[in-house]
C-alpha cells in the first residue's frame, strides 16, 4: 500500500479538498472555502495546512467566529446543501464564540464542519493558555460545549483518527435525514503530528444526493387521506427547498387544487403570485393561510419542524387529521402525526401520480380566490408609503425595499420584528430569494448571513434588513464584506432598542421596561450615528429622513458595485395589524397590575384552541 507522510492538518486539509458534489450537472468541490480566525492553538497546524492547499480550499478571513461561522451556515442554507465551508479557530473563546453559531445550523438541519482547536493530547504543557479545567474530569474541554449543538462530534487525539473521522463527518454533512453540523476538536499537538496516510485515502470522491422514496404503506394512507378529504392543506417547509422540490410541489398544487401556505424557511417554493400560494402560516401568517387551516380537515406539512410560529403554539388546526412528509423520522412523527417518511421530491412526485384523477371541489378554490384577493389588499395597504412627516413602519420600509429591488434579488434577515412583517409582506417570486433565519431566530445573523448568501449567489442582489439591536450586537463582517468585494445593500431600521420585545412585552401587560433605549436605565441616551459606523468600516453609507430619500437611496445603491449601507428611523411600535395568530407566551398567573392580569385571561382563552394530544 502507497503511503504519503503528512501531518494531521495537511492530510486532514488535504481530505477536504477532494471531496466532490455534483451540483447543476457540474462536478464541484463540497466545502467551497475554509473561514479561518488562527490562534495559538490552530495557526501552526491547521493554518499551515491551509496555506498549503489555498488553491484547491481557499480560506477567508472573518473579524469574528461567530460571525464566519453564520456567513458559513448561510452559504449552505442558500446552496441547498449541496455545498458547505468549513470553520476553524483556535482553543479557547475562538472556539466557543461558534458554538451560537453551530446551535443555528443544529436547529436549521445545515451542514457546516467546525475545526476548533483543543488541549493537547500528550497533557505535557497543561494548563494551556485558554485551557478549560474540569475540576472532576480530567477529558473535558471547551469544545465539550459544541456536543449539544453537533450532528457530530469528535476530538482527534491522534493522527491516524482522521481516517476514520473524518469520512463519519462527511456522511452526517450529506446525509438528508441527519444533515447538521459536524465538529471535529483538533488537539493542537495533534495538528502537527505526522503520520504514513494511504494514498487512496486522498482520491477524489463525488458525494452522490440520496433521495429515499416513502414507504408504500404510509404513501397509500396519505393518498386515501387526501382521497377523502374538502379542505386539504399544504405547508412548505424548508425541506421542500433543501429537495429541490418545487417544481413537484408547484405541479401537485395545479393537478389537484390543494393550496399551499409558506413557513418561513418554506417561503419562495411557490411563487407569490401562483393561484394556490395562500401566503404565510401561523403567527406571522397571512389571512388567507390562516383561514383555511383553521377549516382545514386534513393538513400536510412537507419538509417542515411544525415549530410553534408555524402551529399557532399547536392551535392554528386543533381538529385536522394530520401527516408529516419528511425525510428525517424524528421530524415526520412531532405532533403525533401519521408520518411519511421520505424526500420531498420523491413523494410529492408520487402523490401527483396516484392523484391523477381528483381535485378538490371548485368551491373551495373560489372561497381561496376570494381570501388571496382580499390578502394581497392588505398587503398593498401595509406596504403604502404613507405621510412623509411620520416616522415609517417596518412595513413600509420593506414596501420601498421591495419596489427598489428586481424580483431576482434576495432578502436576507433573522430576528427581531422583521421576520414577522417579511413572512407576511415580502413577495418571492423564486426559489432562495427569501433567506430568512427564523429557527434559532438569532441576532447578529443578519450582515454574516448576507455575506454567505452572497458568496453563494454572487450573480444576486442581496439585501439585507437588520435592526439597529442585531447591528450592534454584531457588524463586523460588513468589513469582511468589503474586504473580499463582496457587495450588500444593508438597510438598518432604528427604532431606537429592540421594538419586537417592547411590543410583545406590553402586550403580555407590563410597561415598556429595559428594552427601547429610552425605557433602560441609563445616564445619558446614546445618539448613535450608525452611517458614519458603517462608513468606518469600509461601507459607503447615508442616512435618510423619508421613504422617498429611502427609494432614491436603493436606487443608487442598486447600480453601485460596492457594499452599501443605508440608515432610517421608524416607529418602534407599528406593526402590521393583518393576518397573524395567537402565540404562546406564558403570562403571570398572578400580579399587582390589571393589564397583566387581563393578559392572563387571554392567555388561559389561548391556551383551549391547542390541539389535544392526549
Amino acid at each position: 500500500m502507497s503511503t504519503v507522510r503528512l501531518t494531521a492538518a495537511q492530510a486532514t486539509v488535504r481530505w477536504l479538498a477532494a471531496q466532490k458534489v455534483i451540483v447543476d450537472g457540474a462536478t464541484v468541490p463540497y466545502f467551497a472555502g475554509a473561514w479561518a480566525i488562527f490562534g495559538h492553538g490552530n495557526v501552526a497546524g491547521i493554518g499551515e495546512a491551509l496555506h498549503g492547499a489555498r488553491e484547491q480550499l481557499p480560506t477567508f478571513r472573518a473579524h469574528n467566529e461567530q460571525g464566519m461561522a453564520h456567513a458559513a451556515v448561510a452559504y449552505a442554507k442558500q446552496m441547498r446543501r449541496q455545498r458547505a465551508m468549513v470553520c476553524t479557530t483556535s482553543i479557547g473563546p475562538g472556539a466557543t464564540n461558534m458554538v451560537t453559531a453551530a446551535a443555528v445550523a443544529h436547529v436549521n438541519r445545515l451542514p457546516v464542519l467546525f475545526l476548533p482547536g483543543d488541549v493537547y493530547a500528550n497533557r505535557r504543557p497543561d494548563p494551556v493558555l485558554q485551557q478549560i479545567e474540569a475540576f472532576a474530569d480530567g477529558t473535558v474541554s471547551a469544545n465539550d460545549c459544541f456536543r449539544p449543538v453537533s450532528r457530530y462530534f469528535d476530538r482527534i487525539q491522534r493522527p491516524e483518527q482522521i481516517l476514520d473521522a473524518l469520512p463519519k463527518a462527511m456522511a452526517v454533512l450529506r446525509d438528508p435525514a441527519q444533515c447538521g453540523p459536524a465538529t471535529l476538536a483538533f488537539c493542537q499537538d495533534v495538528q502537527a503530528e505526522a503520520h504514513d496516510y494511504p494514498v487512496e485515502f486522498f482520491e477524489p470522491r463525488v458525494w452522490l444526493q440520496r433521495r429515499n422514496p416513502a414507504d408504500s404503506n404510509e404513501l397509500a394512507a396519505l393518498v386515501a387521506a387526501i382521497r377523502s378529504a374538502k379542505r386539504p392543506l399544504l405547508v412548505s417547509g424548508g425541506g421542500v427547498l433543501y429537495s429541490q422540490a418545487e417544481q413537484a410541489l408547484t405541479a401537485l398544487a395545479e393537478a389537484t387544487g390543494m393550496p399551499v401556505a409558506e413557513t418561513q424557511a418554506g417561503k419562495g417554493a411557490l411563487a407569490w403570485n401562483h393561484p394556490r400560494n395562500l401566503g404565510s402560516i401561523g403567527v406571522t401568517g397571512s389571512s388567507a393561510a390562516n383561514a383555511a387551516a383553521s377549516e382545514a380537515d386534513l393538513v400536510i406539512g412537507v419538509g417542515t419542524r411544525l415549530q410553534d410560529f408555524t402551529t399557532g403554539s399547536r392551535s392554528l388546526f386543533p381538529d385536522a387529521k394530520l401527516f408529516q412528509i419528511n425525510v428525517q423520522p424524528f421530524d415526520a412523527h412531532k405532533h403525533s402525526a401519521q408520518a411519511v417518511v421520505g424526500d420531498a421530491r420523491e413523494v410529492l412526485t408520487a402523490l401527483r401520480e396516484h392523484l391523477h384523477d381528483w381535485a378538490v371541489a371548485e368551491s373551495v378554490l373560489r372561497q381561496d380566490r376570494d381570501a388571496i384577493v382580499q390578502w394581497q389588499q392588505q398587503v398593498d395597504a401595509a406596504t403604502a408609503g404613507g405621510s412623509e412627516q411620520v416616522l415609517p413602519s417596518d412595513a413600509q420600509v420593506i414596501g420601498a425595499v421591495q419596489a427598489s429591488v428586481d424580483d431576482n434579488a434576495v432578502v436576507v434577515c433573522a430576528a427581531g420584528g422583521l421576520p414577522g412583517e417579511l413572512h407576511k409582506l415580502w413577495r418571492s417570486s423564486h426559489p432562495g430569494g427569501y433567506h430568512l433565519e427564523y429557527g434559532y431566530s438569532c441576532m447578529g445573523y443578519e450582515i454574516a448571513g448576507g455575506l454567505g448568501v452572497k458568496m453563494a449567489n454572487p450573480d444576486r442582489e442581496v439585501v439585507v434588513m437588520v435592526g439597529d439591536g442585531s447591528y450592534l450586537m454584531m457588524n463586523s463582517e460588513l468589513a469582511s464584506a468589503v474586504m473580499l468585494g463582496q457587495k450588500l445593500i444593508v438597510v438598518l431600521l432604528d427604532n431606537r432598542g429592540f421594538g419586537c420585545i417592547n411590543r410583545l412585552q406590553q402586550a403580555t401587560g407590563s410597561p415598556g421596561f429595559n428594552n427601547l433605549l429610552a425605557d433602560s436605565r441609563h445616564a445619558q441616551l446614546p445618539d448613535i450615528d450608525f452611517a458614519a459606523h458603517a462608513r468606518s468600516l469600509g461601507a459607503y453609507a447615508e442616512h435618510v429622513s423619508t421613504l422617498g430619500e429611502l427609494r432614491a437611496s436603493l436606487a443608487r445603491a442598486c447600480a453601485a458595485n460596492h457594499t452599501s449601507v443605508i440608515v432610517i428611523d421608524t416607529d418602534p411600535l407599528k406593526t402590521t395589524e393583518a393576518g397573524g395568530w395567537w402565540w404562546d407566551v406564558a403570562v403571570p398567573e398572578v400580579s399587582e397590575r390589571p393589564e397583566v392580569n387581563a393578559a392572563r385571561q387571554a392567555y388561559e382563552a389561548g391556551v383551549r384552541m391547542k390541539r389535544d394530544l392526549s
